[in-house]
């Protein structure tokens, strides 16, 4: 199985960076995806995806459950039926170091090697900086 991980500096504080990852309002600007998620474990939800033909992807609802929900420390969700994303936040100076791990996948799958290649890219790109732009918007 392989894993993305991703380490990223923020300079917002965690409270308002766990805000970002665990209110569904919030959650949704940067991952684009609806959801209801809530930081409680064995709270089921679910992320309203976009279909994705290169890695064999219909779209529709992925269900998710949290598996760790720590405040301003750990998120930890199971991602449909193999995956596990785990958001850890430590403070740093004024701001927050995120760590993110995406677990599971089977590169030996062509659907998931593509999802591995594609989610990976999201998640150091496109997916920071919407996170980032959420974070300044929004009022401590």
């Amino acid at each position: 199985m392989s894993t993305i991980e991703v380490d990223q500096f923020l300079a917002h504080p965690p409270a308002k960076v766990w805000r970002a990852l665990t209110e569904p309002e919030l959650f949704e600007r940067w991952v684009k995806m609806p959801n209801d998620i809530r930081p409680v474990v064995g709270h089921r939800f679910e992320l309203l995806t976009e279909p994705v033909p290169a890695a064999n992807h219909p779209g529709g609802p992925v269900r998710c459950e949290v598996l760790v929900a720590d405040p301003e420390k750990t998120l930890s969700i199971r991602w449909g039926p193999v995956w596990t994303v785990t958001w850890r936040l430590e403070p740093e100076g004024n701001g927050t170091r995120l760590f993110l791990t995406h677990a599971g996948f089977d590169l030996d799958d062509p659907g998931e090697a593509m999802a591995y290649k594609i989610m990976g890219g999201g998640w150091r790109s496109g997916v920071p900086r919407a996170l980032e732009q959420v974070l300044d918007a929004l009022a401590v």
